[in-house]
Order: C-alpha cells, then structure tokens, then sequence
C-alpha cells in the first residue's frame, strides 16, 4: 500500500486586504448574486468570470421546478465567456451567495461539478483560474483551480 497526501493551499483575507481586482469581482458577484432565480432553495449565487482582456462576466443561479435542470452561476460565467469570448482566458472568477436577506458568513465554494468545469476551462487554456470565495467573515483565495479538484475528471495517468 501507498499513501498518497494531498495538500491544499488557500489563502484567507479581510476585504480591505483584497487587491482592486478581487473586490471589484466580489462586488460583482454579490450585485448579480441579489438576481438570481432561486424560488426553491432561495439560495442566490453570483459569480463574476475575468477575461484576460478585462472584461468581467456577471453570471448567477438559475433554478426549476425540473430540479436538476438548473444551473450554477459559476457554469453560467463559465459557458458563457467560452461561448462568447472562445480565445479569451479566464483568469479569475468571483463567488458570492445571499441567503435569507444577508450573504452567508462563510466563503461559498463552487459544487463538484463546477469545479470540474473550471478545471477543464483551465486545463484547456494552460492558464490558472484564481478562485475567489466571498464570505462575510472571510475571503477564500486559491491561485488554481488545482487547489480545489485535485483529484479531477480528465488529468492523464501515466
């Protein structure tokens, strides 16, 4: 048997210790956070997708009655851009929620499949994706996609 251990390095920071950049995505994605089509789980997420160019892509949930025929705000920006903007790398996207009349306390992370999505976007352009995760009582900031799917669907094993 192997072992094999895996480490993940996030940085965690105050807003005021953001740079221009990353505030002004999370106050992207929080204003089209505010719009989401969340009827259901009246869980709203924006997300805001930076092109290399920089163009910043505004993007948030949408949900239906059909459940699994909704859509995360992260694929929207994602889709989106790639639709959109084919030869533009993302460079980073900005991730917040609103729930109940106030956004969460806690950094809101992409699910798996979102992150599958990003990595695969990333891995196509060989560029990294800085991921940041707005929270109230903290910032989550990985540099790659990497960070957060290390285990991903697609990477060659040799």
């Amino acid at each position: 048997m192997i072992e094999i251990n895996l480490i993940t390095k996030i940085r965690v920071y105050r807003i005021e210790e953001c740079s221009e950049t990353e505030k002004k995505l999370i106050e992207e994605a929080k204003k089209v956070s505010r719009h989401a089509y969340a009827p259901y789980s009246t869980f709203c997420v924006g997300a805001a997708a930076l092109l290399e160019d920089g163009t910043i892509l505004p993007a948030n949930n949408q949900e239906n009655a059909a459940y699994p025929l909704g859509l995360c705000a992260e694929r929207i920006a994602v889709f989106f851009a790639n639709a959109n903007f084919p030869e533009k790398k993302i460079t980073a996207i900005a991730i917040a929620a609103f729930h109940e009349g106030k956004f969460t306390k806690k950094a809101v992370t992409p699910c798996g499949a979102c992150r599958q999505v990003l990595w695969e976007t990333e891995n196509r352009f060989e560029s990294p994706i800085k991921t940041v995760m707005y929270g109230e009582d903290g910032i989550y900031v990985a540099d790659s996609i990497k960070e957060l799917l290390p285990l991903n669907f697609g990477e060659e094993i040799s």
